[in-house]
């Protein structure tokens, strides 16, 4: 079981204004999955905020997964992909190419999305859109798939080519 943190970012949330539906929504189906949810945060759209709950949560707590909900559209406001690419050292790609694909099935919107997904030491960072359908059909899309990047990302065994046929991981 892996030890996972869901971080909402919105500035209405953040002030008390509006209720955070989907950070619930995203605690309980990765909780579903399998992951222990040790902690959720509620931030606003402040760059420095949202980097330093990232690396608190990533260096500090020892989170193997950040998931963050909202800040990844083009308001001037949404800088959750900034954030996220400054506290990380090396980012992953395909994981946010993965969901826009799957979300481009359900509306030609999906392609606004600015999503990042990144590593910090031991922990991965995924951000999904702050809509509660959206962070759903995101999450949904690539939930089945990291956990083996944990794996590796931690040092345990993954063979890929067991687990994948071997296209294209290692």
């Amino acid at each position: 079981m892996y030890q996972a943190a869901v971080v909402t970012v919105s500035d209405r949330s953040a002030r008390g204004e509006r209720p955070d539906e989907a950070g619930p929504l995203v605690a309980s189906l990765l909780e579903a999955a399998g992951y222990e949810v040790a902690e959720r945060r509620i931030v606003p759209d402040e760059r420095a905020e949202i980097e330093q709950v990232l690396i608190e949560l990533a260096d500090r707590r020892q989170a193997a997964l950040v998931v963050t909900t909202g800040g990844t559209g083009f308001s001037p406001r949404d800088v959750t992909p900034e954030a996220t690419a400054a506290v990380c050292g090396r980012m992953a790609p395909g994981i946010p190419e993965a969901m826009r694909a799957a979300s481009l099935a359900v509306t030609p919107r999906a392609m606004l999305s600015r999503a990042a997904a990144g590593i910090r030491g031991g922990t991965l960072i995924v951000n999904l859109p702050g809509s509660p359908k959206a962070a759903r059909e995101n999450l949904e899309a690539v939930l089945p798939t990291l956990e083996h990047g944990l794996k590796m990302l931690l040092g345990g065994p993954a063979d890929c080519a067991k687990e994948t046929g071997g296209a294209g991981n290692s």
